[in-house]
């Protein structure tokens, strides 16, 4: 039983981590980046990321509240967080080539 408990608790820090980090993307965002890529607004994201870190710090994971904001945390970090990205231009560059261009060119011999 140990064992179970010491996997919960690494899931636990696991799911701190992981919204401290969407809470922390979310906040250096620019506010007008959200109503361009026809997001919910800066504040919304802010309140419902922040709830779910302060919910994943005081409850335990087998309860549904930390659940919930797992579910919020990864629709913000698989559909709002790319959408800001590229927007702003983060990550690498795109330069509009298609998906087989490598950092020098296409690799299929610019077919």
């Amino acid at each position: 039983m140990q064992g179970f408990a010491g996997f919960m608790w690494l899931l636990s820090v696991a799911l701190i981590l992981f919204s401290g980090f969407a809470l922390i993307d979310a906040a250096v965002r620019r506010e007008d980046a959200y109503r361009a890529v026809d997001k919910q607004s800066k504040a919304f994201w802010l309140i419902v990321l922040g709830l779910a870190f302060v919910v994943n710090l005081i409850f335990n994971i087998l309860s549904f509240l930390p659940i919930i904001g797992l579910i919020a945390t990864i629709v913000y970090m698989v559909d709002v967080r790319p959408a800001l990205r590229g927007l702003s231009g983060g990550g690498r560059p795109r330069r509009g080539g298609s998906s087989s261009d490598g950092p020098y060119g296409p690799y299929n011999g610019g077919r």
